[in-house]
């Protein structure tokens, strides 16, 4: 995982070195399947000799981008196909947090794919409250972008979809599981806890059930919904929504039809989650993910 030595991150692509490569030196790909950054140009190098020098963008919101530069150099190829792009970046905008740094990223040919790894270390602004934030939010998040970044490649690399489709279903996923993750601690809070409606009273005397169980119920609900933004990867929990949806739409049928055909009916509400788990659950097949990456060196694989 990231530190203060460094922040290092490594995937294993099953895709040709030179096709990793090109997705990675070509600033107009890099810029593509890349989080740290909005836009990157290549300046004019009249000698190839010298190191490849650029220039960096990355959007912080509110029409606001944090600008730098950079330079590549020491590329290299071993007789092994090991191959090792050395970088060195700052920034003298005021707004980032990054004033300068170093890394490199290596590309190793293995049997069972690329080793595609970086390490990259920089030092920051603004005293000791700029090491402050770095150590607390800032490293943290730039580690975790650089691992959603590298498996967003490995993604588009072996050819199962390209960025803008990882992000556009990051996105979808995101929205359907929060919403989902509301409604439940919405309606376990709400009409369960804090007012306990007349109406949440009238279903469970219709089903036979005691009033007493109100409040627990609306536990399990705030609980489920809390289970649903902490396994945000849980695919599982999208089918386990949809039963219980559906099971509790045959309930109110069953013993409470009359507010079916109420103003805010329960049978729309669980109509819209059911929808929202579908969309959620065909999202998720194949999203990038942290989580698939090595933070920690090691040199035995």
């Amino acid at each position: 995982m990231s530190d203060d030595k460094g922040i290092y991150v490594e995937v294993r692509i099953q895709a040709p070195l030179d096709d990793v490569w090109r997705f990675t030196q070509d600033p107009q790909l890099h810029q593509r399947w890349d989080l740290r950054f909005s836009q990157i140009e290549y300046l004019a190098r009249p000698d190839p000799a010298e190191p490849q020098r650029f220039l960096y963008a990355t959007r912080i919101g509110f029409g606001l981008s944090i600008r730098g530069t950079g330079e590549s150099a020491g590329q290299r190829s071993s007789g092994d196909g090991d191959t090792t792009s050395s970088l060195r970046f700052a920034s003298d905008d005021p707004k980032s947090l990054i004033e300068s740094g170093t890394g490199y990223w290596r590309y190793v040919p293995t049997d069972s794919g690329l080793r595609f790894l970086t390490w990259y270390d920089y030092q920051v602004r603004f005293g000791a409250l700029g090491r402050l934030v770095d150590r607390a939010i800032f490293r943290p998040i730039m580690g975790w972008a650089t691992a959603w970044s590298f498996d967003c490649l490995r993604l588009w690399a072996e050819g199962k979809q390209s960025p803008e489709s990882s992000l556009l279903l990051a996105g979808i996923h995101a929205v359907a599981r929060l919403s989902i993750s509301v409604i439940w601690i919405w309606h376990g809070l709400v009409p369960k806890l804090l007012y306990r409606h007349v109406d949440e009273r009238m279903m469970l005397t219709q089903a036979h059930l005691p009033i007493a169980l109100l409040p627990w119920i609306g536990t399990v609900e705030i609980l489920f919904g809390l289970i649903m933004l902490i396994a945000w990867r849980m695919r599982g929990l999208f089918l386990v929504n949809i039963a219980v949806m559906v099971l509790a739409t045959i309930g109110v049928a069953i013993n409470s039809p009359a507010y079916l055909t109420a103003a805010f009916d329960p049978l729309t509400l669980n109509l819209a989650v059911i929808s929202l788990a579908a969309i959620g659950r065909l999202a998720s097949r194949s999203l990038p993910s942290a989580l698939r990456c090595l933070r920690v060196a090691d040199e035995s694989r």
